[in-house]
């Protein structure tokens, strides 16, 4: 088998108000119409932030629930929720989110301004929020969102051991005000750090999302795209739907003769329990 590129799909985040993105896919069907779409481009992951009926943030468990479920009966993706949510949520209610048994969570290795806002992640919630997935048996993806947040990883593998599944794979968020920067020199220095026999994707958030992808594509990563991460497609041009952006990041990889990763080898290199 030849070298493949996970694609991870961001369609929505906490951050881009509906009424000021149009595209952006707030509701249930909207949420599960852009996941086939983005399975059909070469995704094999979806990264999911939930909205109420206003197109607010949430994290309701009964709404993260029949998320997980339509997900699963409308596509073949690997289902990855949040835990981050919005800055504000509380922390109990960021635990809570594994009750809705997706096949996998994010896991941000610290605390990081994020533009104005702080995106609390203290050392004690780390490590219950860890706890948690192994005993739930969720597979963590490590969020990344600098080289002191690298070091913190390293921290937790030491004292609590390795994940659900025993694979480690990171995701290097590059880009947002107050973390690391988008550029080449960074990425090589934070995938350097990285644990031994870690696999990695690369986010770039805003203008950094092209020479990110690029950046990753040359050191041998994987890529995570979507309209949390920009709703700018170009310069002037504002991105129309999430599924430009996987086509975009698809054509980069067959370019550089990786093409992307079907769900089933992802499940597998991920160590993603069948549920």
């Amino acid at each position: 088998m030849g070298a493949t590129t996970l694609i991870t799909v961001a369609p929505t985040g906490a951050e881009s108000a509906k009424a000021d993105v149009p595209a952006l896919p707030v509701t249930l069907d909207e949420l599960v119409q852009t996941a086939k779409e983005c399975e059909a481009a070469g995704a094999a992951v979806v990264h999911v932030h939930i909205r109420d009926d206003d197109a607010r943030p949430t994290l309701d468990p009964s709404r993260l629930r029949d998320t997980v479920q339509a997900l699963r009966e409308g596509t073949g993706l690997i289902v990855q929720l949040s835990t981050g949510g919005a800055v504000t949520d509380p922390y109990e209610d960021r635990l809570r989110v594994l009750d809705a048994e997706p096949d996998m969570c994010s896991l941000t290795c610290g605390t990081v301004n994020f533009g104005a806002d702080v995106f609390m992640n203290p050392w004690p919630f780390m490590t219950e929020l860890y706890e948690r997935t192994q005993a739930m048996e969720v597979v963590p993806e490590f969020e990344l969102f600098d080289l002191g947040q690298v070091a913190a990883l390293h921290r937790l593998l030491d004292r609590h051991g390795p994940p659900y599944g025993g694979h480690v794979h990171c995701d290097l968020v590059m880009g947002v005000p107050g973390g690391m920067p988008g550029d080449t020199r960074t990425l090589v220095a934070a995938v350097e750090a990285l644990p031994e026999g870690a696999t990695w994707s690369a986010t770039g958030v805003g203008r950094t999302t092209l020479p990110v992808l690029l950046a990753a594509l040359s050191a041998g990563g994987h890529l995570r795209v979507g309209m949390e991460d920009t709703i700018t497609y170009a310069k002037g041009r504002p991105v129309t739907a999430n599924v430009e952006l996987v086509e975009r990041a698809a054509s980069a990889a067959h370019l550089a003769q990786r093409p992307p990763m079907p769900p089933a080898e992802a499940r597998a290199l991920l160590a993603v329990k069948r549920r």
